[in-house]
């Protein structure tokens, strides 16, 4: 009996599994628009944050220059450090 059931199960398998797969993904979406948050904050564009900070920046007087590069690593053991390793700075 079970090699006849296995053989029908083979041969609709399309038919069987993509309604299948179908009605999983429509309950996990809904389940999902259900839990989830809809409120996404208002955030400003990249190019808006750096055009600000580059003005308050001029206006400060602070001047960053890619020469000196303050915010890069000397080298790639610098980074992510830990602090018992750090040398005092």
């Amino acid at each position: 009996m079970f090699p006849v059931i296995f053989r029908v199960l083979k041969a609709y398998a399309p038919y069987i599994t993509l309604p299948a797969a179908a009605m999983v993904g429509i309950i996990g979406y809904n389940i999902e628009n259900w839990v989830s948050d809809k409120y996404t904050p208002y955030q400003e564009s990249i190019s808006k944050k750096r055009s600000e900070r580059l003005l308050e920046n001029e206006l400060n007087g602070i001047d960053e220059s890619l020469k000196e590069k303050k915010f890069v690593a000397k080298s790639v053991f610098d980074k992510n450090l830990s602090p018992s390793l750090q040398e005092n700075k």
